[in-house]
């Protein structure tokens, strides 16, 4: 059985991409459907890695995950690739200075598998970034519910 792979995205890969992957694999695994996908995170930028290795996610990120029974243990920042659009299924960005950092990384325009993550939950708007926002629990809340819509729109589309 091919796997659905998704990749979220965000600016440096420390705080809302990676809280989007753990949420998401925190939900299929609850639903007992992980093993349908492949889920991972990658940043736009590479303020976050240093010498080639991406810094762990932000310790207010890792908690506020860490509230909710979801570890993220391991995770480490990494850049993403223009070699990625062909990889993943679905390149969903937290805003949309990411979609258009993705667009001109990948050489593709939105649309197809490029999206903006609560466009999944019918909102045409970013995602806060917690970095400038300090708010990890609105973010949170954020990335439940575009993961939570993004399943739906899975099952709506018959693709699990």
């Amino acid at each position: 059985m091919r796997k659905i792979k998704i990749l979220f995205i965000c600016h440096g890969n420390i705080c809302r991409s990676p809280m989007a992957e753990f949420v998401l694999k925190d939900m299929v695994t609850r639903r007992g459907i992980a093993d349908k996908f492949e889920i991972a995170s990658a940043a736009t930028s590479t303020e976050e890695i240093w010498n080639g290795v991406g810094n762990t996610v932000y310790p207010p990120a890792r908690e506020e995950l860490a509230k909710h029974g979801i570890s993220c243990d391991g995770k480490r920042a990494v850049q993403l690739k223009a070699s990625d659009y062909d990889y993943y299924d679905y390149l969903i960005g937290m805003d949309t200075m990411n979609i258009r950092n993705i667009e001109r990384m990948t050489g593709h325009k939105k649309g197809d598998k490029i999206s903006l993550m609560l466009e999944y939950a019918g909102e045409y708007r970013s995602c806060d970034d917690p970095w400038y926002t300090h708010r990890f629990d609105k973010t949170y809340d954020d990335v439940v519910k575009g993961c939570e819509a993004f399943l739906e729109y899975l099952e709506r589309e018959n693709r699990i």
